[in-house]
């Protein structure tokens, strides 16, 4: 092949990979407008453009746009990119293409932090950190469950091992935390139950500022390490060859994917497979193990997927409204399955 056939194929990849990103960009402009707009009250998109100008939080239409169904929008949106994200990275140290939050434990230690705040009386004296403990204590659980397998990681080389240690981890926080419900009181238990379940209703316009602002700093910075992620798939050795601080670069790829799977599990409980199944959609889309292109490439899959799983949670049996890592964990285990038995998804 010679330079010019070179030089167009790269031409013709480039235009296809920009126009999957504007379908991708429309395709979640319309799945937020339709979760605005549809729910037990029926709002027309002439009324929501209306109430939108008019900035009108008076009317009851104005009130369940502005207070109740933009904020939880957002926040699916929010939690999906970060989710998206925090997997892909994870899938990126690793070097292994199934693996994700909920598979390293990382989910898991969360969720037992944050029961044992909600259902024990840790929290007492701590009264001026009241407001954050669910959040701190998420990404404490987070960082501590990554911080075991990275331990074993450096012990252990064999990624499968790996896996298993980080599925035993999952297994130990979720038996840590069942004992912590036997013993809780009815009252907090509801709450932490609830709270388990997952769901993005609820957000106030100060939750979704924090967690915009937290994790869009956060975002900004893995776009910035995306040519030393490339350089990593490669191995260590090659990226150190390229000007890569192995140890420094190690430490940012696990602060960033605990802090966005962290914070997501502490604002919405915990949400399965967009961590593990959207950024293998990513690749099959754009077709590259360049992750310039995958990482903008999953933040819109994982906004759109997550929006479109949270309309389904409230809509299918409404007014029941259902968990929304079991709308994630039927979207997304066909897709992990397939992959596997097919196993031609780079990592």
């Amino acid at each position: 092949m010679n330079e010019y056939q070179i030089e167009k194929n790269l031409t013709v990849q480039s235009k296809r990979r920009s126009l999957l990103f504007v379908v991708f960009a429309a395709v979640l402009l319309v799945s937020v407008a339709l979760n605005i707009i549809t729910g037990t009250i029926d709002i027309s998109f002439s009324e929501l453009l209306r109430i939108i100008h008019a900035h009108d939080t008076i009317t009851t239409n104005g009130f369940i746009v502005w207070k109740i169904r933009i904020p939880r929008t957002i926040a699916a949106v929010l939690g999906g990119a970060y989710l998206a994200v925090s997997g892909l990275l994870l899938q990126v140290f690793f070097r292994n293409p199934i693996v994700g939050p909920f598979i390293l434990g990382i989910s898991s230690g969360a969720t037992l932090m944050v029961s044992v705040v909600m259902l024990t009386t840790l929290s007492l004296g701590l009264t001026a950190l009241a407001p954050f403990m669910t959040t701190i204590s998420a990404l404490a659980g987070a960082y501590a469950a990554m911080t075991i397998v990275l331990f074993i990681a450096a012990k252990v080389k064999n990624t499968i091992t790996l896996l298993i240690a980080g599925l035993m981890m999952g297994y130990m926080c979720h038996a840590v935390t069942s004992v912590l419900v036997a013993f809780a009181k009815q009252e907090k238990l509801k709450m932490f139950v609830l709270w388990q379940l997952g769901s993005f209703s609820g957000f106030k316009w100060s939750e979704i500022q924090t967690l915009f602002i937290f994790g869009g700093m956060i975002l900004i910075l893995v776009y910035a390490l995306s040519k030393p992620l490339n350089a990593f798939l490669l191995g260590e050795a090659y990226a150190s060859t390229m000007g890569v601080n192995i140890r420094v670069f190690r430490f940012f790829i696990i602060f960033c994917s605990c802090a966005l799977a962290g914070i997501v599990t502490a604002a919405a409980g915990p949400v399965a497979f967009i961590g593990l199944a959207v950024p293998h959609m990513a690749r099959l889309c754009f077709v590259t193990s360049d992750n310039r292109i995958l990482i903008p490439g999953a933040i819109l899959l994982g906004a759109i997927v997550t929006g479109l799983c949270d309309f389904v949670a409230r809509l299918a049996f409404s007014p029941v409204e259902l968990p929304i890592s079991s709308i994630t964990a039927f979207f997304g285990a066909p897709i992990v399955i397939s992959l596997l038995i097919r196993r031609k998804v780079p990592v």
